[in-house]
């Protein structure tokens, strides 16, 4: 495996694993709780955000203390971060991940920008005046027109800027990459919009420089994601300093390089302990190498059902799609889970048929997806409120880890296997959780496997 990819699937195998927490809600979803449990004992969903304000406003307030006296802003900036980091930093990043995992409703966080002191710096210069950038500095000069970008007033950017240390990362055997892919690197650590660190934090995707032909209209896009590592970029970069103003954007430093994002099928193969079932289906039913071939498709969602969702549907069902009779029904139901051509982020939206990309708004957002089965739809309600984004397929199922961020798409990974309506007196009823048996399966997939060829 080239190396290029070994870090960016090193750190989905980490976003991808299914909290114990989750795990154990599903068990227990039919168990009445006393008023003693540990969920009743749960601070309020304004008690979490209170606390979450309050203890990013006393880290973004100390950093604009510290910039403010210093000669330098972004060494200043670092230098503070790694004086203070298991401190106040943490405490940001904990009530973060309380309140992204906890809370339920419509918490919407009003976080503020903290640009108080004005910049006499260019993003560039700040970088590379830096004691601590000295390597990306190298990196950027080789590209003249990215010295001119990062020059230019065009727009205001933001730059994820990884330290030198990011750098000491790459094996020393690893061989040296194109100097186009050294480019294409560099480009997915900039974003041609605006992201202080209250709008990071409120944000699920931000957009890049790095514009690939494989998702569409829209350009790359990189996670910002907040869990026990704390505020990180793409699961395993943490910023570890925030709000570094220049006069034409924002930096926040990062402890790793991001590394452009392998493809859908790649991220599925290198996690078995989540997608093993899903891997086997797609290779016996024949969809791998169509889901794969991106001349086939331009951009894409996968709704992926992790192991655990294919252990739900119990031994007799799962052992019959897997049966030899059984495959042309499994081929249409994973059919039902890929959607080409439409990429649906959690707060964006690329449609090949479209002139531009979509963002999509605070409040619900509703979209039909056409899958691969044919005349078939999957019903799409994505409600986002603050960083808190609930995204349900069909009324029932789950997105229960989001964005996936893939180099030809995205992958939403699922709390069920998506099972297609059956018509009742002309009527479309969507599965909703009831008891399924092989035959209720059976008859919803007939009318699309008759003429099946595997």
């Amino acid at each position: 495996m080239k190396f290029t990819y070994i870090l960016p699937l090193a750190a989905i195998s980490t976003a991808f694993v299914l909290p114990e927490q989750h795990v154990f809600s599903e068990l227990a979803v039919e168990s009445h709780r006393t008023a003693d449990s540990a969920f009743d004992k749960l601070p309020s969903r304004e008690q979490l955000v209170d606390k979450f304000e309050h203890s990013f406003e006393k880290l973004t307030g100390k950093f604009d203390q510290v910039v403010k006296c210093s000669k330098h802003a972004l060494d200043s900036a670092i230098d503070y971060a790694a004086e203070t980091g298991n401190d106040v930093a943490e405490k940001v990043h904990k009530k973060g991940f309380e309140a992204s995992s906890w809370l339920d409703s419509n918490a919407h966080l009003g976080l503020k920008d903290h640009h108080h002191n004005k910049p006499n710096q260019t993003i560039y210069q700040l970088i590379s005046t830096s004691k601590y950038t000295t390597k990306l500095a190298a990196a950027i000069n080789e590209y003249p027109d990215l010295v001119v970008l990062l020059n230019g007033t065009i727009a205001n950017y933001t730059v994820f800027a990884p330290i030198d240390s990011a750098f000491d990362k790459i094996p020393d055997k690893a061989p040296k990459p194109s100097k186009e892919f050294l480019k294409n690197v560099l480009l997915y650590h900039v974003s041609p919009e605006y992201y202080p660190a209250g709008k990071v934090l409120v944000t699920h995707t931000v957009p890049t420089a790095l514009t690939v032909d494989t998702v569409g209209i829209g350009p790359q896009r990189v996670s910002t994601n907040i869990g026990l590592k704390g505020l990180t970029v793409n699961f395993y970069a943490r910023i570890i300093a925030i709000d570094i103003f220049g006069t034409n954007g924002v930096i926040h430093g990062i402890d790793s390089l991001l590394v452009p994002p392998p493809n859908v099928v790649d991220i599925i193969q290198f996690l078995p302990g989540e997608f093993s079932t899903l891997e086997l289906g797609l290779t016996k039913t024949g969809l791998l190498p169509k889901i794969n071939d991106t001349s086939a498709h331009v951009g894409g969602t996968v709704f992926a059902p992790s192991n655990f969702a294919f252990q739900k549907l119990g031994p007799k069902i799962t052992g019959f799609l897997f049966s030899s009779y059984g495959q042309k029904y499994l081929k249409a139901l994973l059919e039902y889970h890929v959607v080409a051509n439409q990429t649906l982020y959690s707060d964006a939206y690329y449609a090949v048929d479209s002139a531009e990309s979509q963002d999509i708004p605070k409040g619900t957002f509703h979209i039909d997806l056409p899958t691969l089965l044919k005349d078939k739809s999957l019903n799409v309600n994505v409600a986002r409120y603050g960083r808190i984004i609930i995204i349900r397929i069909n009324g029932f199922s789950q997105v229960t880890i989001e964005d996936g961020i893939a180099a030809d798409g995205v992958i939403q990974v699922v709390s069920d296997v998506l099972i297609p309506p059956k018509r009742i007196d002309r009527m479309e009823q969507h599965y909703q959780g009831e008891e399924l048996t092989v035959e209720d399966l059976k008859e919803r997939l007939e009318p699309f496997v008759e003429n099946v060829e595997l």
